[in-house]
């Protein structure tokens, strides 16, 4: 018995978490900052401590989740009407070098040292100081880098050529399933599927690892034993 009371409170935790982080919202999932990484991991550790702890009163730590999540979710609120209260609890951005300049006073105030600086810069693609305009610390202490205008790639706007706008190609197959709903935004039904792939030879649907649709009516294929190239079926 005290090993289900463990595994029910444990399985109770993780709805909890799973509830707040929801109503939290996916910043919690990726690219937080300061504050949020603090209620996130307090919150973990009392829903630890809430599956460890049979005898305890659950109440209270499902109280104190519940009030942490809250003022997650109220200072984002707050933060959203509020320019001056969203600086004070997540901090503002930091400009690190600009134009040529090193702000060594920024770099110190960010709690970062040269050294890690220039990492994040050969992490981003950038080995040379003067390929960057400017580098910014965001609120979630990741640098963003705006390189320079001749260190940047070349774009077709920049040559005068006008391109057609892109769309987003829907994963019809995943794993030799069929995804109906992707396959009803592009247009197109099981049938028109099903004859695309008999037309190259796949008899069976389970035998393609991947497949896109691109443009409504280009199909790309990547068959399970097609040692993972790519195959274009128009």
């Amino acid at each position: 018995m005290e090993f289900l009371d463990l595994a029910g409170t444990a399985l109770l935790s993780v709805i909890v978490i799973f509830i707040l982080t929801k109503l939290m919202g996916n910043k919690q999932l990726s690219q937080i900052n300061m504050f949020d990484y603090i209620i996130g991991i307090t919150i973990g550790s009392i829903a630890a401590e809430m599956a460890t702890e049979i005898d305890g009163d659950m109440w209270k730590p499902l109280t104190a989740m519940a009030v942490y999540a809250a003022v997650s979710i109220l200072t984002t609120f707050i933060g959203i009407k509020s320019v001056k209260f969203r600086k004070f609890v997540y901090g503002k951005t930091v400009i690190l070098y600009d134009n040529g300049k090193l702000f060594g006073d920024n770099l110190r105030k960010a709690g970062i040292d040269l050294n890690e600086f220039l990492m994040q810069c050969r992490n981003a693609g950038y080995f040379d100081l003067s390929e960057i305009k400017t580098a910014i610390q965001e609120t979630n202490g990741h640098i963003s880098f705006l390189p320079a205008s001749d260190s940047r790639p070349v774009t077709p706007k920049d040559i005068h050529i006008k391109t057609k706008e892109s769309s987003i190609s829907p994963n019809v197959i995943i794993d030799g399933k069929i995804i109906s709903e992707a396959l009803r935004n592009t247009g197109n039904n099981e049938v028109w599927l099903r004859n695309k792939l008999s037309e190259h030879g796949i008899k069976d649907v389970g035998d393609v690892f991947l497949g896109v649709c691109v443009n409504g009516n280009e199909l790309q294929v990547f068959r399970r034993d097609g040692g993972g190239h790519r195959e274009v079926f128009e």
